[in-house]
């Protein structure tokens, strides 16, 4: 074969490439809309975690159960290193501290935890909308293998939030929550062993301080 026929096939071919190649590269809009999708048709979710906080020299991590449920709620149970018990019944948050015999009372709309996004995961949620600059974040190693890993800056959290990375796996669930303050601390969410749509009373989330505890509520923008 002469060159001008190998480059008369090698177009053809070369484009053709291309556009499977195109075809099979993952976009980050119909990623987010599948974990819209997945989300959106959820009514609650059991999973485990594992909470990790670095920063300021601190380095801490904690793991529990936690609990969601449409519209709001969430109840995360620390079992470890300690006990501690944080519940939201979608209008207020109560922090019990069982070692300090302390509750800490918020209202949620004003809360100012980062914990507080997770809740509206079963809400009507559209992660363009909450996140801006949704990109692809190839440099970070997923968790598991085979999941996604893309970044935001969450919208009205600029002041707080560097960027939120979120691991999807391929069945559109969230695995990992990373967000990067703007102090430099890192905080860290893993969600394993989850169950979908499970029953889950509302009386999971309500609370109601122990007797002999101290409760301090939060009056902020009162």
């Amino acid at each position: 074969m002469n060159i001008q026929l190998k480059s008369y096939f090698a177009t053809p071919i070369s484009l053709a490439f291309l556009a499977v190649t195109a075809v099979a590269l993952p976009n980050v809009h119909q990623l987010a809309r599948a974990v819209d999708d997945h989300y959106n048709h959820l009514h609650s979710l059991q999973a485990e975690f594992t909470e990790i906080y670095q920063g300021s020299g601190i380095e801490r991590t904690e793991s529990g159960t936690l609990w969601l449920k449409k519209p709001g709620k969430m109840r995360w149970e620390y079992r470890s290193p300690e006990e501690k018990l944080f519940v939201g019944d979608g209008t207020n948050a109560w922090l019990y501290l069982p070692t300090e015999k302390q509750v800490r009372k918020s209202n949620m709309r004003k809360l100012e935890d980062l914990r507080s996004p997770l809740a509206f995961l079963l809400g009507k949620t559209k992660l363009e909308k909450e996140l801006s600059g949704l990109a692809f974040a190839p440099e970070i190693h997923a968790w598991k293998d085979g999941d996604s890993v893309i970044r935001g800056v969450p919208r009205g959290m600029e002041d707080r939030v560097r960027e939120v990375l979120l691991e999807v796996t391929p069945r559109y669930q969230i695995a990992r929550i990373l967000i990067h303050g703007v102090d430099d601390s890192i905080t860290e969410y893993r969600l394993s062993d989850q169950h979908e749509d499970v029953a889950l009373a509302d009386s999971r989330f309500h609370f109601s301080p122990p007797a002999g505890s101290e409760t301090i509520e939060d009056d902020t923008g009162d």
